[in-house]
């Protein structure tokens, strides 16, 4: 084992440790979390395991900001916030998926970082559309029918929260090229985690809200839907 490799594994336990103990998941997440770390380093670098924790600060920041506003409408997140171990495979299995692809495949490092990046930046935007949505949304349709509906029901959006989470991504897709350089992967992500949060609230409106899914499928779904646009546009 490198010395790269002893740091980052320090930097994984200290960080699962502080995420415990500020409450921020529930054990089984830490250690879910952990392996996703592992393999996010394993399959995409140091640069792939930023990318998983600027997904994580921000998307923990927006859960407890103005919590009890998003309270008051029924919209704050379970657990207090906690996110459990369903709740971290939903928005990092597919990229955990990739990482280990890349880990044992590592000639196709460059298509595998780019799933990534768009898996990660459709999680963000998914999570800072909904969370900062409610608190800075003036007007919220239903995405299927436009028909204007109170916020935090499934397939709720608004232009607000929409335009927050194209930033999410950008900043997932800024990640990325300061990682792996500057070029039309910037632009990809950014298409990459916007469709994949459309996607998602496609989901919420049409089958989240009649319960036929769960939000853990639909979030894997939508993570899934970012990693699969990056494919499509490379291949």
């Amino acid at each position: 084992m490198s010395t790269a490799d002893i740091i980052i594994l320090f930097i994984l336990l200290s960080g699962a440790i502080l995420s415990y103990t500020t409450k921020k998941l529930t054990f089984a997440g830490v250690v879910t979390g952990a392996i996703v770390g592992l393999l996010m380093y394993k399959g995409g670098g140091l640069t792939g395991l930023i990318i998983l924790a600027v997904f994580f600060i921000s998307a923990s920041w927006a859960t407890k900001w103005q919590a009890a506003k998003k309270t008051a409408i029924a919209a704050a997140e379970e657990n207090k916030g906690r996110r459990t171990a369903g709740q971290v495979l939903a928005n990092g299995g597919i990229a955990a998926i990739l990482g280990a692809v890349g880990w044992c495949l590592p000639g196709h490092t460059s298509i595998i970082t780019l799933m990534i990046a768009g898996s990660f930046a459709a999680a963000t935007a998914d999570t800072l559309s909904s969370e900062l949505g409610m608190v800075y949304g003036r007007r919220f349709y239903n995405i299927l029918t436009l028909k204007k509906e109170e916020p935090g029901p499934d397939g709720v959006v608004s232009v607000e929260g929409t335009l927050i989470g194209l930033i999410g991504t950008m900043l997932i897709a800024t990640v990325y090229s300061i990682g792996f350089g500057w070029g039309i992967g910037f632009c990809w992500i950014t298409l990459a985690g916007f469709t994949g949060n459309l996607f998602d609230s496609v989901l919420g409106a049409a089958l989240e809200r009649k319960g036929v899914i769960g939000n853990n499928v639909v979030n894997f779904l939508n993570t899934a839907t970012g990693a699969g646009v990056c494919w499509l546009l490379v291949s």
